[in-house]
């Protein structure tokens, strides 16, 4: 079966340059591996070069390397047609119109977007088994934290539906009247049915998540990504979700000796600055810092993604969940 890799972080620190990057570490390992980007920004298709579907396919010059763009607004929208298909098929014509405002509203509340991802997490989880790792490129920290928390809390909630729909059905029955024989509609319910496979589906991605599955989260030196790292680190933790280490990315280069001026005085400025976070997260922080990466002038592709990939210290082999 495959393992999956998790890269989160606040938006902007570069969790698809760092993913792709551990995602090319993963190949020249030997793995057939594929990358999953759940970020808006879709980024993938830039380091790459190439444009990618919601479907799996080749990246052009590595062999065993593959890559996905999920849109989330576009699975949003797959969500509630969905459910509008399955009810229309149960409810009668006059409540057709109510439930489908009721879908609108509830498909612009909060969770929503969590709601129809997970879906399809759990849909490219499944379907993992033509590859060795896969590797989630994950939206901004907030939306991915809701969404990796979700398993147990739904599994809860459609506990307590499921026994609302049979107390329901229980009381109907006792109440028929035909024939003076109890109408028996528990077996064959739509309604349970679907409940049903929704339970199985959260304790699939509760059983992935807590077995087969390693998350990193990718930060930068400054105190806002600091301190956003460690409400997720605080959040993951009470989740069960242990994060295996983190990834300080777009460290400042330290000039060269001989360099003089106003630039190399702010360039070692901000090189010292830089080192007291990161000893504070070395000593602060929990999870290990796995790699520490230096910013870059060009654009994060090609060679450069590969010179990356070379400073993780993430050894692919051990990337796998720990015993609980």
């Amino acid at each position: 079966m495959a393992t999956f890799t998790f890269f989160g972080g606040k938006g902007g620190v570069g969790k698809t340059t760092v993913s792709s990057a551990y995602a090319l570490e993963c190949v020249e390992a030997g793995l057939e591996t594929l990358v999953v980007s759940t970020d808006p920004a879709h980024s993938t298709a830039d380091v790459f070069d190439q444009e990618f579907s919601d479907e799996p396919q080749p990246v052009e010059g590595y062999d065993g390397l593959s890559a996905m763009e999920i849109d989330p607004e576009q699975e949003v929208q797959d969500h509630l047609m969905d459910l509008r298909r399955q009810l229309d098929s149960q409810l009668s014509a006059a409540m057709v119109n109510e439930v489908d405002i009721q879908l609108e509203m509830a498909h612009q509340t909060p969770g929503a977007y969590e709601a129809a991802l997970f879906d399809r997490f759990v849909e490219v989880m499944r379907n993992a088994d033509p590859y060795d790792r896969v590797v989630f490129d994950t939206s901004p920290t907030g939306s991915t934290l809701r969404l990796l928390a979700l398993p147990e809390l739904l599994e809860r909630w459609i506990d307590r539906l499921m026994d609302k729909r049979r107390r329901s059905i229980d009381l109907f029955e006792k109440a028929a009247i035909g024939n003076q024989e109890p109408r028996r509609v528990m077996e064959g319910d739509p309604i349970l049915a679907r409940l049903q496979g929704r339970k199985e589906r959260f304790e699939f991605a509760g059983e992935v998540l807590r077995e087969d599955a390693s998350f990193y989260l990718v930060l930068n030196p400054d105190e806002l990504s600091i301190r956003e790292t460690a409400r997720s680190l605080e959040t993951l933790s009470e989740a069960e979700l242990p994060v295996r280490g983190l990834v300080v990315n777009r460290l400042t280069p330290e000039p060269e000796p001989h360099e003089e001026g106003r630039g190399a005085t702010y360039l070692r400025d901000r090189v010292e600055t830089e080192r007291d976070r990161l000893a504070y997260i070395e000593r602060e922080f929990d999870a290990p810092v796995v790699a520490t990466i230096e910013t870059r002038v060009a654009e994060v592709r090609g060679s450069i993604l590969e010179d990356v990939a070379g400073e993780l210290e993430i050894s692919v082999g051990d990337d796998r969940p720990r015993p609980s």
